[in-house]
């Protein structure tokens, strides 16, 4: 079976980095744990190293989280659904939302819990995600406000991940301008201002994050030690936190085009193939069920992938002439190949440090 590595010490040092980051401009890091569904053992490597909200996009992980951390603030990245408030209310002290009909939802459960809840506004600052769009703000604000059982904490907003549109100055200051202007209109306070994702973390490295932007829900930071616009390591953090590594199962000299007629593969698709003449091609313990193999990058530079079913890798070994049947293979992960890895039942999780 494949596994993968969790060095914990390494989760909590990459918070420590992000922190130390953001602790210049009193932003506040909400540790994202959806890419690892939510394991204890991970979230507590981030409070670990200083985290004090924990969020996750499923009421599933959620569940997880507050059985392990009662004591925790929780909070619900994804909208919830009108089939869901009951148990948002229940495990997630604050959530993100942007629909009326929820909101409404969430007040009459929060009433016969006789209990609070807190949410964020999100608004649609031109990723195409979720949020509602800025003319409409005012709106829904007015709407929120009488609701009782509800406490409107801030605005939110997300960015780079739908749409890819990069965080910038320009477009958390427009945020920031709609949350003052709601301030006034309403004549309240706006203590949270969420100002997106593992994206935002470059513009607060320059410095250049408005100021009244006080929150970042940081995943993929944390879990990999990069900000997510162009993906560089963060100084000091470190991008291997997670390894996996899989079993070479069959090694054999074969040519590089199959040989008969070319139809769709077992994905519908039809493949393409270069003549690099006769490789050693190992098959390894590792497929398309259990990660994407485009999130897949071999830690050994004398290998290359050549492709993958849903079962099996095929990798080319010709420059590896010492791995054979038996040897393990190691990997580092993009997110998407990470989120993959955990999620997959097929994958085994090793904990160290």
């Amino acid at each position: 079976m494949p596994e993968i590595v969790i060095d914990l010490a390494k989760i909590t040092k990459n918070v420590e980095v992000i922190k130390r980051i953001a602790a210049p401009y009193q932003v506040d890091v909400v540790g994202v744990t959806k890419v690892f569904s939510g394991e204890p053992k991970i979230a507590a490597a981030m409070l670990a190293g200083g985290i004090r909200m924990l969020a996750d996009s499923r009421l599933e992980n959620l569940a997880r989280l507050k059985r392990a951390f009662p004591e925790t603030p929780l909070m619900l990245l994804r909208p919830p659904g009108l089939s869901q408030v009951d148990e948002t209310v229940a495990l997630a002290e604050v959530s993100l939302n942007s629909n009326w009909d929820v909101l409404l939802a969430l007040s009459r459960t929060a009433l016969k819990r006789q209990e609070s809840h807190r949410v964020i506004l999100m608004v649609d600052m031109g990723d195409l995600r979720e949020g509602i769009w800025p003319k409409e703000l005012p709106q829904l604000v007015a709407q929120v406000l009488p609701l009782k059982g509800l406490i409107l904490e801030g605005l939110g907003v997300n960015l780079a991940c739908y749409g890819g549109v990069i965080p910038t100055s320009e477009n958390l200051g427009h945020l920031v301008e709609l949350a003052a202007v709601m301030e006034r209109e309403f004549r309240i306070s706006l203590p949270v201002i969420s100002g997106g994702n593992s994206a935002t973390l470059a513009l607060l490295q320059k410095g250049d994050v408005p100021p009244r932007v006080n929150q970042l829900r940081i995943g993929e930071g944390i879990v990999l030690g990069c900000e997510t616009v162009n993906r560089n390591r963060l100084p000091g953090a470190f991008s291997d936190a997670f390894i996996l590594k899989a079993e070479i199962l069959e090694s054999y000299d074969k040519p590089t085009i199959p040989i008969g007629s070319i139809g769709q593969d077992a994905f519908g698709e039809i493949p393409k193939f270069l003549d690099e003449g006769w490789r050693k091609r190992g098959i390894i313990a590792l497929g398309r069920q259990d990660v994407p193999t485009e999130g897949l990058e071999l830690r050994d530079a004398r290998l290359k992938i050549f492709g993958a079913s849903s079962d099996h890798l095929i990798v080319d070994l010709t420059e590896a002439p010492d791995l054979t049947v038996g040897s393990v293979l190691e990997f580092n992960l993009s997110y998407g190949g990470l989120l993959g890895a955990m999620t997959s039942p097929f994958v085994h999780k090793r904990y160290i440090n």
